[in-house]
């Protein structure tokens, strides 16, 4: 099995430490792993972030569930629980 380092949401700060406390939210929920992979460059954090939105959220011919449904696919695809 493969192993990242990864900054804990306690170990955070700085740009990480702001950019964690946008993901954690009032409810106090852990940063996804598939996310903390970034957390030595926080540049690449953002990154994948605005990438991630604009895919999942920006304008297109696809169905907010239509997209869902093909991360579902590609996910099981890729043997991955995410």
């Amino acid at each position: 099995m493969s192993w990242i380092e990864m900054i804990s949401e306690k170990e955070a700060s700085g740009k990480l430490k702001r950019i964690y406390q946008k993901l954690i939210g009032p409810e106090g929920e852990k940063v996804a792993n598939i996310l903390k992979v970034h957390s030595l460059n926080p540049a690449v954090l953002e990154a994948h972030l605005g990438l991630y939105r604009q895919i999942m959220y920006g304008q297109s011919p696809l169905t907010r569930v239509q997209r869902e449904m093909i991360a579902v696919v590609v996910s099981a695809a890729n043997q991955c629980h995410y």
